[in-house]
């Protein structure tokens, strides 16, 4: 993408609607951030059920002016509670607390809403460079690629997300790809796990399972928190230090292209790009010692990264149609919801749209940087809502959001249901990304698979015999092999030798 079509695209953007659209979205996304419990994908979703009848522009103008604001807006709780509003912002605690009980609350703040612009600016700029060459290249994928792609996205999600035992997280992924098939076949119509059942036959709602998983599921677990906890309102400087962003250039440089990365990668996203990011600025510097006592380096490094994980999770959204985070796979469901196509034909049906999307991302940025810095104090006041009073409303529009989309009855039981399935999930350790991606998946993974064993004649060989498959495929095993005791077993057997 040329930098003339970036800057048309931005200059077509700054209109009165636009504008507006983005301010107030940043600033709810800002806010469902930084309440504890409340994730960036809850409030992404959320937004989508009540944006339905909005043009599909403005609809992307909000849903990413969210998603930016949601990631940076849990610094705010992680910083003055120590209790991180997303996942994505947990890193945070480690040093931001600190320096919050030292009485640099304000500066902390101000060092996170810097970084995380940064990190965003970094994951716009490398969105607007790397789709277009990406989109060439997924022009060679045919319906063998797609297929493997969908398994291989599972399987990394599934191993990334569950760090304590990744079979859970494949398992996770494995029912969200069952679910997603519930439903009359693309291709014949033909009736598959409907159970006789008329309100089953459409299918499963994308927008009820999202809402349900991510937003009452998280409600349930927010209503079970501690009760009491303290919020600091006492704010000192906010404006950072020049010369505190100098002295940490390459720290910033480099959790920028780990966060970009890593939103790449299928259903990882941003609370793994920032605990890689803190990981390696520890390892990185020359006093390790200061992590987790109130390092500027910590903090920097953790709000780089996830934020910078925003534009690489947006990459294969448009590339590809294969979302890197569980909010660019509500971004993507809202896409197509509103008619917009994204895959490897995106940039030729629709050339200016992914300046658009950095355009946009802009105008977050910089909204998010403006509120971050001039609204400190009146936002702190937002953590001191007693949750008996916030959740009820937050289910309301769950509820809302989730029976908009159709207009049925059945899609606020399904809200419900796959709330308490989240629920469960999180009480025993099945992540819910591997689930949701599966299910977000699973109809171009069975629709290219179908395709692609009609175009071969019932063959499997194609699967196995084409370049990219047979990257995709060893690449899958090599994650698998990775986490499953064979390494380790090897290893044994080979000291055992060397001792013997």
């Amino acid at each position: 993408m040329s930098l003339s079509v970036f800057f048309s695209e931005f200059f077509r953007l700054l209109t009165p609607t636009t504008l507006f659209n983005s301010l107030w979205a940043t600033a709810f996304g800002i806010i469902v951030g930084m309440l504890p419990g409340l994730q960036a994908t809850m409030g992404v979703a959320l937004i989508t059920g009540l944006t339905f009848r909005f043009p599909a522009e403005q609809v992307v103008v909000i849903l990413i002016s969210v998603y930016v604001g949601a990631i940076y807006g849990g610094s705010r709780s992680a910083i003055l509670l120590n209790i991180p509003g997303t996942a994505a912002n947990a890193a945070t605690c480690l040093d931001g607390n600190p320096l919050a009980r030292k009485g640099q609350a304000g500066y902390a703040i101000g060092l996170a809403t810097t970084a995380s612009a940064v990190g965003t600016f970094i994951g716009l700029l490398t969105l607007g460079i790397v789709s277009p060459l990406l989109g060439k290249i997924a022009l060679s994928f045919k319906s063998w690629e797609f297929f493997t792609l969908a398994i291989f996205g599972i399987v990394i999600c599934g191993n990334l997300t569950a760090p304590k035992d990744p079979l859970k997280g494949w398992v996770a992924g494995l029912f969200g790809l069952l679910l997603s098939q519930i439903g009359r076949d693309p291709i014949h119509a033909y009736p598959r796990f409907t159970f006789g059942t008329v309100a089953l036959s459409g299918g499963l709602s994308l927008i009820p399972v999202l809402v349900g998983t991510y937003g009452v599921s998280e409600i349930i677990g927010v209503m079970k928190m501690p009760k009491a906890y303290t919020v600091r309102t006492k704010v000192d400087r906010v404006l950072p230090r020049m010369a505190d962003f100098v002295r940490y250039w390459k720290t910033i440089i480099r959790s920028g292209i780990i966060g970009v990365i890593v939103g790449a990668i299928p259903g990882v996203g941003e609370d793994t790009a920032a605990w890689i990011s803190y990981d390696v600025a520890k390892r990185s510097s020359k006093n390790p010692d200061e992590f987790g006592r109130g390092s500027y380096d910590g903090l920097i490094a953790a709000e780089t990264g996830n934020n910078a994980c925003i534009g690489g999770a947006i990459i294969p959204v448009l590339t590809l149609a294969v979302p890197g985070s569980a909010p660019a796979a509500v971004l993507l469901a809202a896409m197509w919801l509103h008619g917009i196509r994204p895959g490897p034909l995106l940039p030729i049906e629709q050339p200016m749209f992914i300046g658009t999307v950095t355009a946009i991302f802009m105008l977050a940025t910089i909204f998010m940087a403006i509120l971050g810095l001039s609204w400190v104090r009146p936002l702190v006041k937002v953590l001191q809502v007693p949750r008996t009073i916030l959740m009820p409303i937050v289910l309301v529009l769950c509820t809302v959001g989730a029976y908009a989309i159709n207009g049925r009855l059945f899609d606020i039981y399904l809200t419900v249901l796959f709330g308490v399935i989240g629920f469960f999930m999180r009480s025993n350790d099945f992540p819910a990304a591997p689930l949701v991606l599966g299910f977000i998946l699973g109809p171009m993974a069975d629709d290219n698979l179908r395709r692609a064993l009609v175009i071969s004649g019932g063959s499997l060989a194609p699967f196995f015999a084409r370049p990219i498959c047979q990257v995709l495929w060893a690449l899958t095993l090599l994650v698998i092999i990775s986490r499953t005791p064979l390494p380790r077993m090897i290893r044994n057997m080979f000291k055992r030798r060397a001792e013997a």
